[in-house]
């Protein structure tokens, strides 16, 4: 096992507020730090990746392509806002611009104080009624409105929400059970956040990953998408490991690696080269600050 002693003394240095870090690599525990129980938390935006396998499943199953728009899904809510240029209807937003959030918004819509808000109930008729400041595919603009649609499509396709049709599919191979995922108020699993898992759960979800989508034998998710949405879809402004590109609702990283990440420090981190998964838990809004202290405490080590 990894000495995970000198990552533990700088992040106190730092004043990095970590509560728990699983490491993995070659399918095998090879460093663990819980300064606190490893319990079950909000993953918020950690959340959209796992929205993501869902894509991939319907896409597989024929029920969605990338090209899919939105007015294909809901055409009774998609009517033209005029005088809105034609190249700016948010009907003709595709799954993919909503996947690599290219959607055309400059003020991108279903922020968390939005959400509590919002009086409207139809979250769906409410993001095809607000005006593009440009057409989508674009500008990269993070969006978590983009992946509350997404989850709206895959549940309108499919004939379930996200989170069930991903009980029996991701979550239980996983061993992942009683799976908690907020929902909107039209009974949407709430896709850009909401979801409830643990630092050691979220290590298993890497490591699928990591595996092209395999676990104990059984192909889960194609090997295809996860290869296809861990790599860079677009370019985005950003510093450090926020500037290195976005795929399809995961980012890309420096030292050639990956992640799914959420607001206030919840990460997976998967770095193909090493064969290693970092899953960290925490409560600390200095997210580059625990990306810095991961590759200079615990990359060497690997």
């Amino acid at each position: 096992m990894f000495n995970m002693a000198p990552f533990a003394a700088k992040a106190r240095e730092r004043n990095l507020n970590i509560f728990n870090v699983r490491v993995l690599q070659n399918g095998n525990l090879v460093g663990k730090l819980d300064l606190t129980e490893d319990i079950r938390r909000l993953q918020h935006s950690v959340s959209k990746s796992f929205t993501c396998m869902a894509v991939g499943l319907a896409i597989d199953e024929g029920k969605l392509t990338l090209e899919t728009t939105l007015k294909d899904v809901f055409p009774e809510y998609a009517s033209p806002l005029k005088p809105t240029p034609p190249s700016m209807q948010p009907g003709d937003i595709t799954l993919f611009d909503l996947l690599r959030m290219s959607t055309g918004h400059d003020s991108p819509p279903f922020w968390a104080e939005e959400r509590l808000a919002l009086k409207d109930k139809n979250w769906v008729q409410h993001y095809l009624a607000l005006t593009l400041d440009r057409a989508p595919g674009e500008k990269f603009t993070y969006s978590s409105g983009d992946t509350i649609m997404i989850s709206a499509m895959v549940q309108a396709r499919v004939g379930q929400t996200v989170k069930d049709y991903l009980l029996p599919r991701l979550f239980a191979p996983l061993g992942i059970n009683n799976v908690d995922w907020e929902t909107t108020p039209q009974g949407v699993t709430l896709g850009c956040a909401g979801l409830q898992i643990s630092t050691e759960e979220l290590s298993r979800f890497g490591q699928l990953l990591l595996q092209q989508g395999k676990w104990q034998g059984q192909q889960l998710i194609p090997a295809a998408w996860i290869n296809f949405v861990t790599q860079k879809q677009i370019d985005n402004d950003g510093n450090g490991d926020w500037g290195e590109g976005y795929g399809c609702q995961f980012w890309l990283c420096s030292h050639d690696a990956y992640r799914a990440d959420g607001a206030h420090g919840q990460f997976c981190l998967v770095v193909p080269d090493a064969q290693a998964v970092i899953a960290i838990n925490s409560m600390e809004d200095n997210m580059q600050g625990i990306l810095d202290t991961v590759w200079e405490e615990i990359w060497p080590l690997l």
